[in-house]
Parts: C-alpha cells; structure tokens; sequence
C-alpha cells in the first residue's frame, strides 16, 4: 500500500533527484528543510546529495532514526532501510563536516545518533546491499582514526580542532574489528567525532579483550549490553565484571549461555550468585534481562529477588526452571510488567501448567511478544492455550515452533488468533502430520527437515486463508525452522563459523597430544 505523500515531500523529492542541481543549490536552501530533503535524498538512494546535506548540516542535532521515521509530510518509515549507499554518504558526510572549511561560526552540530537504526531481515532499498551494525561500528571507527591522522598531518585551521560532535552508537565488536574500534575509543579525546556507545554487544572476543574494550567503551553511558556468542563469561567471571564496573543507565543485559550451571553449585558459588543478584539490584534502570541457555533451578528467586525495577523483558529459554522457580515468577511484581517473555525449552504442560498460566495472567494486560518453542504443547493443551491467551489483547507477537501440534489443531489456534487486535507476527511449527510416524520430540536437527514440505504448503496455504477470511491481513505467519532471524548472526556469520571450526581444530589436537602422552 503507497504512503501518501505532502506536496512539500514531492517537491523535495524533484529537488533531489537531480543531484548536480540539487548539490550546487544546497547553500540557497532553507535550513528548516535540510530534514525533509535528507528523507527524501535517502528515499530515492542519492548519496552524493545525502553526504552533502550532512556536511553542510545546519542544526544542533542529526537524529537518523527521527529523520527517517514517519514525518508529517511522509510517514513511511526508512529507519529500517540499513541501505549501504546511504549510510555510508551519511558517514562520510559527518567526516567531512568536520573538514569543512566554512567558519567554524557556523558549524552547530554537537549531537548525532545512530541509534535509531534497525536492522530487519527484508530490505526495500533499490541497490540490495546493506550495512548492519557490526559494518556501521566498522566504518564510523575507521573514519574517526582516519580523521585523526589527517588533522595531525594537514595544516587545519585552529576551529577544527574545537569541533567536538557526539556521535551516539550502538557498537558491535568481534575478534575482526577489536583492534580498530579499540584505536578509535582510546583517541577518541583528540578527535572532533566522539564515538559514545549506547549500547554495546560481542561475539568472539576473549575475556581479555571483553574486559579491555568495555572499560573504553565509558560504561557510565550504557544502556544495554549483550555478551552473546563465543565469550566464555562464567558467573565468577561475571562477579568480577560487576564488581569492577558500574553501569548505572544499564536497561538491558544478555548473557551468554551457561553463564550460570547451578549442577555444580558449591556454597561458594552460592554466594556469588546472591552477590549478582545484589548488583544486579543496583543497577536501578534494568528492565530487560535474557540469560538463556544456562542452568538456573531453583535459583531465579535469589537471582532477581534483589531487583528494585520490575522486569519489562525476561528471557529464561533452556534454562531448566523447576515448580518452584515457576511459582516465583508468578507470584513476584515483575509478573505484573512483563511485555515480552520467552521460556521455551521447558514442557510447560507436564511441569506446571497452574502456574504458567497464572504468570500469564497476572502479566496479560502489557505481555506483547510471547515465545513457548519446544515446550511440549500438544493438541490436548490447545484449547487451555487458547483460554491463557484470551486476555492478552494486546499480544503483537507469539512464537511457538517446535511444538506436537496437528493442522487441526493449528487451525482451530489460528482462528483465535484471529480474534487477537494487535497481533502482527505468529511463528508456528511445522504439523506434526507433516512429519514421518513416530517422529520424537524435541525433533533434533538432522530430522528437522525430514518433513511432506508438499504437504506442508498446502496446510500454510489453509492457515493464512483463515487470516485473509478474517481480514487479517494485517499478521505474517512463517515457520523459521532454525531459528528467529537474527541480524547480528547474519552479519557476522563468517566469522562465527571460522571461529567455531577453529576451536573444534584445537580441541582434536589437545586431545590427540593428550592420546599420544597416554601411549608414551
């Protein structure tokens, strides 16, 4: 459906898709218009015109992900398109707004954000080629250090130098670029571009160099990290972090899997949780917390006890939550404020269905995303599922791939669903009938593709005709069978490969020194 567009966006639209005119006219044009002709400019994919209206950018702030969403003369928002062309124009605009050589008078940009960015799986910019978070930390670092060295070695005018502009990020680091953007924080007193990490994550670093780079990064500022894939951060490990560094803004946290394995709990480690918990106490801003993956029985009451704010986002997926830990949740003041919760990876309706769904009671009028895969939600539990999500009106997403459901009983869900006002995402497994006899559950992932995919067009074809039946239109329902679409991953998953093989490669030669040892 086209978004209606004013005659002042159409006429800007004219001004900019002729770029020589528009580039030449630039210093004629209005400073209240630079917004609207940015939108435009970005819309129709003409970085020369973009990376000139940011360099010669007139007002106090640069907000992309305002600038980009929806405006009173085109509410479309661009915000989602990470276009490579585009944002690199913007990049090198911001450098070159610092080399400009107009009067520094005039130059009244002292804050840009990035922040606004989001990286989604569809892309609708012409040229198909993005750049995600980890290319945008890549870039922006690799200009600042840039711009130093050209500021030491050019005879610059003395303004330049008292350009300082705050550039607001969220930064993604890797093993690839560590040494970069590790250049780029230490500098970053000297350079007029003042990378400020909003939010911070890291996959494939060593301890070391987590520990490192986070104090550059100025953790006062943070406001969310997340420590996802290949950085072997333990509790004590985490203790140290926690102890060593306050992070008062911190909202959000997410932690790497097995983090926490209270399997092997000593008294010790007893106490250190209890000295998380207590930390995480502290940080009076902590809303959202995802600490999948690790082994937590019985302990989520001494962990999130000590917490001050109610959880809004709690993520305990594969965590091996008992009864008890179920009855806490339930019963504790974060049920209350929960908008978006994921326990997959427990068999809710075998361990205790009471209790969930009093969680999910207490929680329904704010929950917006639920996620239940993999927890043995079967066509016998549908119509008490059903009766749970009843409430939640203004439920926008729910995840349950994974899941022992026939297309019947898929149907007979999907025309409640229905009835759901804000719903906009469903993610729904494949039918069970889809797959051979006697197929177990959880399916592992050898047999997950071993399914009628025939069969199982046909039966999606059914459900979605019941959304088109019920106008709702509105909804996208996919079957994502290995996973949720995760653009960090996707960025980066080179890289994670090669790690991976890499320490597989390590491991078989310590095992086979270790072999030969044994025969010596």
């Amino acid at each position: 459906r086209a978004t209606m567009k004013s005659l002042r966006f159409l006429s800007a639209e004219a001004f900019v898709s002729n770029a020589e005119f528009a580039r030449k006219s630039l210093n004629a044009v209005a400073h209240n218009l630079f917004p609207l002709l940015f939108k435009a400019s970005y819309l129709l994919e003409q970085g020369e015109v973009i990376h000139d209206l940011v360099e010669n950018w007139p007002l106090v702030d640069f907000n992309v992900g305002k600038l980009l969403g929806p405006t009173v003369d085109y509410q479309e928002d661009l915000s989602q398109r990470t276009c490579s062309l585009c944002l690199e124009s913007c990049l090198t605009g911001l450098r070159d707004y610092v080399l400009n050589h107009s009067s520094p008078y005039m130059k009244r940009l002292k804050v840009v954000d990035l922040t606004g960015i989001k990286d989604v799986e569809v892309q609708f910019c012409e040229c198909k080629k993005t750049m995600g978070r980890w290319a945008r930390t890549q870039l922006l670092s690799k200009l600042c250090v840039e711009l130093l060295v050209y500021l030491q070695q050019a005879q610059c005018s003395p303004g330049t130098f008292e350009i300082s502009i705050d550039v607001l990020i969220n930064l993604f680091v890797t093993e690839r670029n560590y040494e970069l953007v590790v250049h780029a924080l230490l500098k970053k007193c000297y350079c007029p571009l003042k990378i400020c990490c909003v939010a911070f994550r890291s996959d494939n670093l060593t301890l070391q160099k987590f520990f490192y780079i986070i104090k550059l990064t100025d953790p006062s500022l943070l406001r969310k990290l997340e420590i996802v894939h290949n950085v072997r951060l333990e509790m004590e490990h985490l203790e140290i972090l926690f102890n060593s560094i306050h992070f008062p803004l911190l909202m959000s946290l997410t932690l790497p899997a097995r983090t926490f394995n209270v399997q092997r709990f000593t008294p010790t480690d007893e106490q250190m949780l209890a000295n998380i918990g207590e930390k995480m106490g502290e940080m009076t801003q902590l809303t959202e917390l995802c600490m999948s993956f690790s082994i937590l029985t019985g302990r989520i009451q001494k962990l999130l006890s000590p917490l001050k704010t109610p959880l809004k986002m709690l993520d305990v997926s594969n965590c091996l939550l008992n009864h008890a830990d179920m009855a806490y949740l339930a019963n504790s003041f974060h049920a209350y404020h929960l908008e978006s919760l994921d326990l997959s990876g427990h068999d809710i309706p075998e361990l205790y269905p009471s209790t969930f769904f009093k969680l999910l009671s207490h929680s329904s009028s704010v929950l917006r995303s639920l996620t239940l895969e993999d927890c043995n939600i079967q066509d016998t539990h549908v119509n008490m599922l059903i009766l749970g999500l009843s409430p939640c009106q203004k439920l926008h997403e729910f995840k349950f791939v994974g899941n022992p459901l026939s297309s019947q009983a898929l149907k007979h869900l999907f025309t409640f669903l229905c009835e759901l006002p804000m719903l906009k995402n469903v993610e729904f497994p494949v039918p069970r009938d889809c797959y051979p006899l006697g197929i177990t559950y959880p399916i592992d992932d050898a047999n997950l593709c071993r399914f009628d995919h025939q069969k199982y067009e046909s039966i999606a074809e059914e459900l979605n005709l019941i959304l088109v039946q019920a106008n709702r239109e509105d909804v996208k329902a996919s079957t994502p069978l290995f996973g949720s679409y995760d653009a960090a991953l996707q960025e980066t998953n080179n890289e994670l490969g090669a790690y991976l093989i890499k320490s597989f490669k390590e491991t078989l030669e310590k095992f086979t020194t270790s072999f030969n040892e044994l025969k010596l």
